[in-house]
């Protein structure tokens, strides 16, 4: 089973739900950090990497001997990543998707493709948890790319749990899209209404089940569990506000092993993402 653990905002507590769901599951368990612009999973489970894979992407290098300026790359390219003026093709590499065609296109085949390095992906063991993480280079623009390599690591038929980015936007997507099951990380306050809002339509979009687990539920008001009601919603499962929990986060630890009557909130959570998973 392939579970995504997302949120329409940041700080909800989406990683705290991805570290501790991994955790009380007594099978071997891959926990896949998909935030490669912030990757964070690692802090609960410090260790070395035992592998480190570059991942790169391939950008287009115009030779200008061959190059007679016809345009025709540039007109093929829906990014404006590639521009022409009367002159060597421009190349724009924050800007490229990597879809080749640009080189399919040009009638001289005067482009070639080198690879771009965008990031890593870093791979270790903590007891039974396989984590695997994304990092983004400094000044790279898009992560799904990377996403998408980190998402190749998945191993078939194992369980595997996704700790998507914050936000609705095209990373979130990426890491969302082909999953089983999903769990909305959300907070009774009126941000964390708005933004499940938005997190609701995008996994509505894409056509992944899902449920709605609310993290410091004895706050705010109960507006999200309105909402969740009259939307037909799920909610899998409530943590409250308790300051243990905030100090065992602050450490770097894992609450499931510190405040040990929390175990059975992210038990029920994970029967409760099975069932709905079965139903798909």
């Amino acid at each position: 089973m392939i579970i995504a653990v997302a949120s329409g905002k940041g700080g909800t507590g989406k990683t705290t739900v991805a570290v501790n769901l991994a955790k009380v599951l007594e099978e071997p368990v891959q926990l896949l950090d998909c935030d490669v612009e912030e990757p964070n999973v690692h802090l609960f489970f410090p260790a070395t990497p035992e592998e480190t894979e570059e991942v790169s992407l391939l950008i287009p290098k115009p030779d200008e001997d061959k190059c007679d300026g016809c345009g025709e790359c540039s007109e093929f390219c829906q990014f404006n990543a590639i521009v022409v003026f009367d002159t060597t093709p421009l190349v724009f590499p924050e800007l490229c998707h990597s879809c080749g065609g640009c080189a399919i296109v040009c009638p001289q085949r005067a482009i070639e493709e080198i690879p771009k390095p965008i990031g890593k992906i870093e791979t270790f063991q903590h007891d039974s948890i396989t984590v695997v993480q994304g990092r983004l280079n400094i000044g790279v623009a898009m992560a799904p790319p990377l996403i998408r390599a980190v998402k190749r690591k998945m191993i078939p038929n194992k369980t595997v749990i996704l700790d998507a980015p914050p936000g609705t936007s095209c990373p979130v997507i990426t890491t969302v899209t082909d999953v089983d099951v999903a769990v909305l990380v959300t907070e009774p306050t009126p941000f964390g209404l708005h933004d499940l809002r938005l997190a609701v339509g995008m996994m509505r979009e894409v056509g992944v089940p899902f449920g709605v687990f609310i993290n410091r539920a004895d706050i705010g008001d109960d507006e999200v569990r309105r909402f969740c009601d009259t939307e037909g919603i799920p909610i899998l499962a409530e943590m409250p506000n308790d300051r243990r929990v905030a100090e065992v986060y602050s450490r770097g630890a894992v609450i499931v092993d510190n405040v040990p009557e929390y175990r059975p909130v992210f038990e029920k959570l994970y029967d409760e993402l099975r069932r709905i998973a079965s139903k798909k």
